[in-house]
């Protein structure tokens, strides 16, 4: 499949989010000779343990019970569902009632959802997936991410130089709107998680999972 690359916005010290910063960056996706082409929506779950039986001494877990399992089901496939244990870097690839089979164990359950969503644009042989991230069912806006993905190239290392290249084309234009922040992208450690050159769905997952860690820290 195609070679994907995630990016989040980071915003000055002191600055907040506000739908007029994802209003920008969509417009620079146009003045780029993007054509808007429809909608697009990823969810993320964050399942924690259910503690009840699997306490240890002293009220903790096992070692081997992993503390949290992301889900992520990705806009184009929604009859999968990735599961990402980040303590362990693996990455599973599921059914999507994967989540209801956990809870009706009673083993995992679902403690935070939230949905990336917004508009895509067909510019050449990129595909620009820009939208917010938010609670499921809330406006409350947590983030906003860019999803690049290059057609022609899967493989990671080949298309780096051209994904380096368009991210500072990109740069170049949003910097000319003055706006109280800028689009960063933090690498995934896809080796970590035995996932090879070859880009991959579990790639997505991994690389959704990262964005979602780095959101957090800059609310934090």
């Amino acid at each position: 499949m195609p070679r994907r690359r995630l990016m989040h916005w980071h915003p000055n010290p002191g600055a907040t989010l506000n739908s007029q910063i994802l209003a920008e960056a969509c417009s620079c996706a146009e003045s780029l000779g993007g054509t808007k082409d429809g909608r697009w929506k990823t969810s993320i779950i964050s399942c924690r343990p259910i503690t009840r039986d699997s306490m240890g001494a002293g009220g903790r877990l096992p070692p081997d019970v992993p503390g949290e399992l992301l889900g992520v089901a990705l806009h184009e496939h929604p009859g999968l569902y990735f599961s990402i244990l980040r303590t362990h870097r693996l990455v599973l690839q599921a059914d999507a009632a994967f989540p209801h089979v956990m809870e009706k164990l009673q083993s995992y359950k679902a403690r935070v959802s939230l949905d990336f969503e917004g508009f895509q644009y067909q510019l050449g042989d990129f595909c620009l997936r820009i939208g917010k991230c938010a609670p499921n069912n809330s406006e409350t806006m947590r983030g906003i991410i860019m999803e690049v993905e290059y057609y022609p190239l899967s493989s990671i290392e080949k298309s780096r130089a051209i994904m380096v290249d368009f991210f500072d084309i990109w740069q170049e234009t949003l910097a000319k709107k003055s706006l109280p922040g800028r689009f960063i992208h933090v690498e995934s450690n896809f080796s970590e998680y035995g996932l090879s050159d070859h880009y991959s769905f579990q790639h997505t997952a991994v690389q959704y999972a990262t964005c979602l860690q780095q959101l957090m820290a800059v609310r934090a």
